[in-house]
């Protein structure tokens, strides 16, 4: 007669086999997963839909002991699964403006970790690497708390075909870098992007530092590495100066404590997730009285809350305009079929410009 120990083993060694092949299915469907965030330039991590897998699966235990060594199963799961993603993600290849260093290559390390960064001269050079296939997704910055909108990136959106999948905030940091054995008192010079400068003039008229426009802020820190002058500062990132091999003087030396900059993930293809539950519109109006008014009259009409509303010059039209709105909500469905039939009514050109997932902090 067999014992409770031989049974006990007769049962783990049956479920570990059906658990074994169960596990081998499940990370066939983490593959397929893995090619539609890829297709359509998604990160790896879905923090909302792992929450909803977890709170849906350990719903069906009834135990409330084992309900808590379940949930822990199951996040131990998807960690697996996400390594295996990024595993796979290691092919990804992501485009950014600048050099490595610059804040766009930072924030498309945070939103792809185990991607292939590519590196362009400019935004419009990552934009086409996407539509020229050189690439798999770009990431460009569409907006500062600071300085504003990034036209470029927003005229690059409205005449060209990718798509937004994403809109994710890096909260910007600027900091004094030196070369190592420098001090403060050393520092005569600073050179920075435009922008840091701006961002950190208090800072720099304080210490009496003289300013040297770079073109970007890992440009400048690059070059503050090659002279080897203990007189000339860099202003740029932590991750910046790891980079370069410099020493961080003084930290965090913007004018404002909150500095965030918006960057736009861009792809071929447009998402379609109920995790994405924002999307952005980009239209011109007839050039009627009342027209931009109209427009934005339909979009409330079908209860839809604008939470972002900017105007852009046409190229090629002196004096006229096209418009770009983001709205809380998707319109995947026959209220935003709706919407966009009665907007086509009172603009020229109208088109989705993408979903994203509202606040995501990188």
């Amino acid at each position: 007669m067999a014992s409770k120990l031989e049974k006990a083993r007769e049962i783990i060694n049956e479920v570990d086999t059906q658990m074994a092949e169960l596990f081998i299915k499940r990370m066939r469907a983490a593959e397929l997963v893995y090619e539609h965030k890829k297709e359509y330039g998604l990160p790896i991590l879905d923090q909302k839909r792992e929450d909803q897998v977890i709170a849906s699966n350990s719903a069906k235990i009834e135990d409330d002991v084992l309900k808590g060594y379940y949930i822990d199963y199951l996040k131990n799961l998807m960690s697996l699964f996400r390594a295996y993603q990024y595993r796979m993600q290691s092919g990804l290849k992501v485009a950014y403006s600048g050099v490595e260093g610059a804040f766009a290559h930072i924030a498309a390390g945070r939103i792809f970790p185990d991607s292939t960064r590519v590196s362009c001269r400019d935004f419009k050079s990552a934009y086409d690497a996407v539509v020229k296939g050189d690439c798999d997704a770009a990431v460009l910055p569409i907006e500062n708390s600071f300085a504003g909108e990034v036209g470029q990136t927003i005229d690059l959106i409205f005449s060209g075909n990718l798509y937004i999948n994403g809109i994710y905030e890096l909260e910007i940091h600027q900091n004094l870098l030196g070369i190592p054995g420098a001090t403060v008192e050393d520092i005569r010079k600073v050179t920075s992007h435009p922008q840091a400068l701006s961002q950190c003039h208090d800072y720099i008229k304080l210490r009496g530092f003289d300013a040297e426009e770079a073109s970007n802020t890992a440009v400048a820190a690059k070059m503050v590495a090659e002279r080897q002058d203990k007189t000339l500062g860099a202003i740029a990132s932590v991750e910046t100066a790891e980079i370069y091999g410099l020493k961080v003087l003084e930290a965090n030396i913007n004018k404002s404590g909150e500095n965030t900059t918006r960057f736009a993930v861009l792809s071929k293809v447009m998402a379609n997730s109920p995790a994405l539950g924002n999307s952005v519109l980009m239209f011109t109006v007839k050039n009627e009285a009342g027209s931009l008014a109209n427009a934005i009259s339909i979009i409330g009409k079908y209860g839809y809350n604008m939470t972002a509303l900017r105007s852009r010059p046409l190229r090629k039209h002196s004096w006229q305009y096209y418009f770009y709105i983001e709205i809380d909500g998707t319109i995947n469905n026959d209220t935003g079929a709706d919407m966009m039939e009665e907007l086509g009514q009172v603009c020229d050109q109208l088109k989705v410009e993408g979903t994203f997932a509202d606040h995501i902090e990188i």
